[in-house]
């Protein structure tokens, strides 16, 4: 039987995407697990585009939220002092922090991750006073106006209206072999002739999510700090996606042993899918002025409820230790996966975000078109999947971090069987 989508279509603006690869109306959630009105389970390997860090619902965070509301609590207060805003930066700054050796200021920007990338390129902008800025290839880091022109994906630019300035894009690592793109960018900055605007900043993703699964290299990373250092160039990590423990490391850039000089983060610093947004600052670049950048609803007040639970859920079950663990597990099934057609998938990732590469699978005329079927064949088998990448030719596989090892597995055959299956 279907399920009727019937007011979605009629009423519901041509803009919405997801709905369309997965036909069903979902009910309920708990842990890795979906349920349409129906009954049918499906696994998600989706993950809320990354702001399930914790899985749907868990308990530990749900009962805070409840008992929030039960007591009346202050829900809306734009930035003034609270009682959940006090243990939220407290346990931030004592728990997080400290203990990585970091000492960074917290900005509550609006709640959503564009809004921190808007306020970090708003506060480079302001500090160093220079207007352009440097972005990779590849990298997605919102969809408004600012955040955009930093976002390469055509599809996505196309829709601002108006043309995307004070953004020079370079090649990520991974783009050229050959090619030293540090190198490349020192020549941008030293070359007298190379037409390039010295940036404020150099914003990127340690591992690119939606350019396709690229993981950048530890020592590109530490070259890359040792550039800005030279040039006087800030460095922002964008940890939206793939922040909050999802590479083995809470924080993603820690694996390079790099301390960035601004940092966003989103999605799952939420907890429970509660927006939610921070930008980290180093002490001396906080130099915004009262009310400067702000937003109705900056640091609501259940997020950050639900950030506070959901970070002492992640410490408490040692969720970093857990995702280098069970990612082992990913690794193993994404060899396998690429064994099915060596010549023509391509595997990618670490931690609990990897990529399976089937452009090589593809005629020229339908870039992804491999990859929507193995999508289409997942979620006929109960298993919720993305695509990302260029011409959407990667299936991006994100479960969240508590999954038990039973229900990965399970997850992760169900792909393998989708990409054989693809494949004849």
């Amino acid at each position: 039987m279907s399920q009727n989508t019937d007011v979605f279509e009629s009423y519901e603006s041509e803009v919405r995407s997801y709905c369309r690869n997965f036909p069903a109306v979902f009910t309920t959630a708990k842990g890795p697990f979906l349920y349409d009105e129906e009954g049918r389970e499906y696994i998600d390997f989706f993950c809320g585009a990354g702001a399930l860090n914790y899985g749907h619902n868990p308990d530990l965070i749900r009962d805070r939220l409840v008992e929030y509301l039960q007591k009346d609590g202050v829900m809306h207060a734009l930035d003034m002092y609270t009682r959940p805003k006090r243990e939220f930066i407290e346990f931030y700054e004592e728990k997080i922090l400290k203990p990585r050796g970091l000492n960074y200021k917290i900005q509550f920007p609006g709640p959503t991750g564009t809004n921190a990338v808007e306020a970090a390129l708003k506060l480079a902008r302001k500090v160093k006073r220079r207007t352009n800025i440097f972005a990779m290839m590849g990298g997605f880091h919102g969809m408004t106006l600012g955040s955009i022109a930093l976002t390469t994906d055509a599809s996505s630019r196309a829709g601002a209206g108006v043309p995307l300035t004070n953004v020079t894009h370079v090649p990520a690592p991974y783009m050229f072999p050959g090619l030293d793109t540090l190198q490349y960018i020192e020549t941008l900055l030293t070359d007298d002739h190379s037409g390039v605007e010295k940036p404020a900043a150099i914003i990127l993703e340690t591992v690119q999510a939606d350019g396709g699964i690229y993981p950048f290299p530890a020592e590109w990373l530490q070259g890359l700090r040792a550039l800005c250092d030279r040039h006087d160039i800030l460095m922002i990590v964008d940890d939206v996606q793939v922040g909050c423990a999802r590479t083995g490391w809470f924080f993603s850039f820690e694996r390079a042993g790099i301390v960035p000089d601004i940092v966003t983060q989103s999605k799952s610093i939420g907890g429970y899918g509660m927006p939610f947004a921070l930008v980290l600052i180093k002490p001396q670049l906080d130099i915004w002025q009262p009310g400067e950048h702000n937003g109705t609803f900056r640091g609501y007040q259940l997020s950050m409820v639900a950030a506070k639970a959901g970070l002492e859920l992640m410490l408490d079950q040692q969720v970093e230790a857990g995702v280098r663990q069970k990612g082992e597990i990913i690794a193993q099934y994404m060899d396998e996966i690429r064994a099915i057609a060596p010549d023509k998938i391509e595997t990618r990732g670490l931690g609990f975000v990897w990529g399976v590469d089937l452009a090589g699978c593809d005629e020229p005329d339908a870039p992804g078109a491999a990859s929507k079927r193995v999508l289409d064949e997942c979620f006929r088998k109960g298993l919720i999947v993305e695509r990302v990448g260029r011409g959407n030719a990667v299936v991006k596989v994100m479960p969240e971090l508590l999954i038990d090892e039973a229900a990965l597995r399970r997850g992760l055959e169900i792909l393998k069987e989708a990409v054989g299956k693809t494949l004849g």
